[in-house]
């Protein structure tokens, strides 16, 4: 994998990803555990965000040096599967903007599609966290990355519970100053252009919509 590829070691990761693949889950369970493995991967996506030292503060005990954000953040779902991984990126940071951006696939090419994008006219933040379950061949990941670019996003984090190793190791190569963070890595991707043995459409799981 490329230097800018951070694939998680962590244990509880692994369990999660494992007990998000079993076909016999239901919605509720798809979202519990994809919620908890976004906790987990914003934890590691997070760990070079810049702290500036505010004034002194008191504690119950005694004083203390406050701490406080450098930058502002936003949050950019990927509709709409990305929106099972939002809830858990505000509640690590409340206070980040959040952007949708609708993208999918079209069946016959697996080209990306945009039909919806609430990006503001400006950028007015430092770092944007694209919150995205699955990248498969890397398309929607590469749209979505260029989307934000065009915008004018200074940095940019990928947060991905499952990849395909052939369109994660692209995409990454294309985009060598944008950081992925990911659960799992998987070898192989179906004619339907998902990863195998992957964690199937998150989208369609998520929200019960599964044929």
């Amino acid at each position: 994998m490329p230097e800018n590829v951070a694939v998680s070691r962590h244990p509880l990761v692994a369990l999660k990803v494992s007990e998000l693949r079993r076909a016999g889950i239901g919605a509720r369970e798809v979202r519990e555990l994809t919620d908890a493995l976004g906790r987990l991967l914003m934890y590691e996506a997070t760990q070079d965000m810049e702290l500036t030292t505010g004034g002194e503060e008191q504690s119950p005990v005694g004083p203390f040096v406050g701490r406080a954000l450098a930058q502002r953040q936003a949050l950019v779902p990927i509709l709409r599967s990305g929106l099972g991984l939002l809830g858990a990126a505000t509640d690590l940071l409340p206070d980040a903007q959040v952007h949708h951006l609708g993208l999918f696939r079209e069946e016959a090419t697996l080209q990306p599609v945009e039909y919806y994008n609430k990006l503001p006219r400006e950028c007015a933040v430092h770092e944007c966290f694209i919150l995205d379950p699955m990248i498969a061949t890397g398309g929607t990941a590469d749209a979505a990355i260029e989307i934000l670019r065009a915008w004018g996003a200074p940095r940019i984090v990928y947060v991905a519970v499952c990849a395909s190793r052939a369109g994660l190791a692209r995409v990454a190569a294309r985009h060598p100053d944008v950081r992925f963070v990911v659960a799992v890595v998987d070898n192989d991707l179906s004619t339907r252009g998902l990863v195998v043995p992957g964690i199937g459409d998150c989208g369609d799981r998520l929200n019960n919509t599964a044929a």
